[in-house]
């Protein structure tokens, strides 16, 4: 087996297979030939495989899977079944992420015992994701796939920005972009949905907010929100499993009438796929954010909706 040294932020562990690797440096593992039988338990690591040309190399993926439609119909699998499962379906590769691995150290461990390759990836920054991009590149033999997948996000990211690098920052819309509403959760500086925000031309009111661990998740709290109340003219809240939440929730929320945004009725639910995931929709949520921030400019130049 040869092995290609890729800087990454986030951790790739091939144990038995490669050196320990730490948060700074990943190990990125260019077999022979690729894996041709790949069981994903990440609905991205899906996703992007499926991008890259890959999905005929995946024989499973997760039970909640159901994009693209390409991938619909694979087996299903998860990480609370027995090993053995696993074991018989012959897999020659299983994606996890970082949170199974924690959680679920016994399936890991008896999964690599049977001789299979576990590999851990989940970026949590958009310079994580290119590298993290690559690295499936690498394991599926899809190198020019990634690289074009690359290029392509870039040129599309820059010219949803294009339109937004003319206006001064003290003039653009101040938001706060909320991730778990229960605990009054935001999203961490160097995060996706930050860069996603950013992108399309809005203002992280949030900019101070404690990161939660290594995650993309940060701590805030209704004390802070309503403190600048009266400067936040968007309230953008995630919506999906991690937050299930709904506009009258946000509207009822003790306190909340003081934020300008929620006065205005500038408030805004966004699919989580679309913002908090690493895949190419990334595009598509930074393009449904600039249509919410700038409304009269994409209906004159024929972008609403």
């Amino acid at each position: 087996m040869r092995f290609i040294f890729i800087f990454i932020v986030f951790c790739l562990a091939l144990p038995g297979k490669a050196a320990a690797v730490n948060e700074a440096e990943g190990l990125s593992p260019a077999a022979e030939k690729p894996f041709q039988r790949i069981i994903s338990l990440y609905s991205a690591h899906t996703e992007n495989l499926a991008a890259l040309g890959a999905a005929d190399q995946l024989i499973g993926i997760t039970l909640s899977d159901d994009y693209p439609a390409a991938i619909i119909d694979k087996p299903r699998f998860s990480y609370r079944q027995d090993p053995e499962k696993f074991i018989a379906a012959r897999p020659d590769l299983i994606l996890i992420r970082p949170m199974i691995e924690h959680s679920y150290p016994q399936l890991i461990s008896k999964l690599r015992q049977a001789g299979i390759t576990v590999i851990s990836l989940q970026p949590t920054s958009v310079a994580g994701i290119f590298a993290y991009w690559q690295a499936l590149g690498v394991l599926t033999g899809r190198e020019q796939a990634a690289a074009e997948m690359i290029a392509s996000f870039k040129k599309e990211i820059s010219r949803i920005a294009g339109g937004r690098r003319k206006i001064p920052p003290q003039e653009r819309p101040k938001v706060y972009f909320e991730s778990i509403h229960k605990k009054m959760k935001t999203f961490a500086r160097q995060s996706i949905a930050v860069f996603v925000l950013e992108q399309a031309g809005g203002i992280n009111i949030a900019s101070d907010a404690i990161q939660v661990r290594k995650t993309n998740i940060a701590d805030y709290g209704k004390e802070r929100i309503l403190a600048k109340a009266d400067k936040i003219d968007f309230f953008i809240a995630q919506q999906g499993r991690m937050n299930p939440v709904n506009l009258k929730m946000i509207k009822n929320e003790p306190g909340f009438q003081a934020i300008r945004a929620v006065q205005q009725g500038n408030i805004f639910l966004i699919d989580e796929r679309l913002v908090s995931r690493p895949t190419l929709r990334i595009v598509e949520g930074t393009r449904l954010l600039n249509r919410i921030l700038y409304p009269a400019d994409n209906r004159e130049s024929g972008h609403e909706g």
